[in-house]
C-alpha cells in the first residue's frame, strides 16, 4: 500500500512547494511510482511540473464534482511521475466544503481507491491550517514540515504541531510528523546555523540530516516546468533532494 506524505507549513515562502516538486522528482527517479497533488489554489506544483500544460480535470473537480482521481492525474516528463494538478477553482473550495457532511474526509475518500496504485502519494499544501490542509492531514499517513533557515522560522510553528496532534487523536491515529525540513539553507551565515541548532533543540532527532541549501538554480527551475532533477541535475539542489529521498525511503 503506498505512502501518503503532506508537505506543510501554514507560512509562505518556506520552500514548501519546491519540496514538493523536488521531492515528488527523485522519488520517482529511483523506481517508486509517485503522484504529487497540488492542493494550493495557487498551482505553484502545477506550473513547476508542467509548463504550457492544459488539463481536462484537477483536484477541485474531483473534491467537488465527484471526478475519478485516477483520471485526472496527468504523467509528467519525469518517468513514474504523475501529477493531480490544481486551479484557481480550489480558492473557493473551502467555503463549498464547509456545509458537507464528513467534509473533513473528503480527500481522503478520493485516495482510498487509488493509494494502492502508487507507491507514495505526496500533497503540496496551500499556506494555512484551513479545510483543504486538514483534508491532507486526515489522509496522509505523515507529514514534512520544511522550514526556512530565517529569523522567524520557529513562529508559528507550535499552533501546526498542536493541529497535527488534535488531527492524529481525534481523525487520524496514524498520523505523526516524518520530518523537519531544513530549507533556504546558508552555512556561511550565523543566522542559519542558530535556526539549524533551535530546530534541533526543538524536534530533536525529527530533524532531517540533509538541509536544502538556497541556490539560484532550485528558483531558476519552476520558470521552466522542471524540477531541478531534470533542469540542473549535477547542481547543490538536486544533490540535496536526491540525498532526502533517501532519508524518506529509510524513515518511511
Amino acid at each position: 500500500m503506498g505512502k501518503i506524505i503532506s508537505i506543510i507549513n501554514q507560512k509562505g515562502g518556506v520552500g514548501k512547494t519546491t519540496t514538493a516538486v523536488n521531492l515528488a522528482a527523485e522519488l520517482a527517479d529511483k523506481g517508486h511510482k509517485t503522484l504529487l497533488i497540488d492542493e494550493d489554489a495557487q498551482g505553484n506544483s502545477t506550473s513547476g511540473l508542467s509548463k504550457d500544460v492544459k488539463f481536462g480535470k484537477d483536484l477541485y473537480d474531483v473534491l467537488l464534482d465527484d471526478a475519478d482521481a485516477k483520471e485526472a492525474a496527468v504523467k509528467t516528463a519525469v518517468k513514474k511521475l504523475w501529477l493531480l494538478p490544481s486551479s484557481i477553482d480550489l480558492a473557493g473550495a473551502e467555503i463549498e466544503i464547509a456545509g458537507l457532511p464528513e467534509r473533513e474526509f473528503l480527500l481522503r475518500k478520493k485516495l482510498a481507491a487509488i493509494k494502492d496504485s502508487y507507491d507514495y502519494i505526496l500533497i503540496d499544501c496551500p499556506p494555512s491550517l484551513g479545510l483543504l490542509t486538514l483534508n491532507a492531514l486526515v489522509a496522509s499517513d505523515s507529514i514534512i514540515i520544511p522550514i526556512q533557515a530565517e529569523f522567524y522560522a520557529l513562529e508559528g510553528l507550535s499552533q501546526l504541531v498542536k493541529t497535527v496532534q488534535v488531527v492524529s487523536r481525534k481523525l487520524n491515529p496514524s498520523l505523526h510528523i516524518l520530518g523537519i525540513l531544513l530549507t533556504m539553507f546558508d552555512g556561511r551565515t550565523n543566522l542559519s546555523l542558530q535556526v539549524a541548532e533551535e530546530v534541533k533543540k526543538y524536534f530533536g532527532s525529527k530533524v532531517f540530516r540533509t538541509v536544502i541549501p538556497r541556490t539560484v538554480k532550485l528558483s531558476e527551475a519552476p520558470s521552466f516546468g522542471e524540477p531541478i532533477l531534470t533542469y540542473a541535475p549535477k547542481s547543490k539542489g538536486a544533490e540535496a533532494y536526491k540525498k532526502l529521498s533517501w532519508e524518506v525511503v529509510r524513515r518511511d
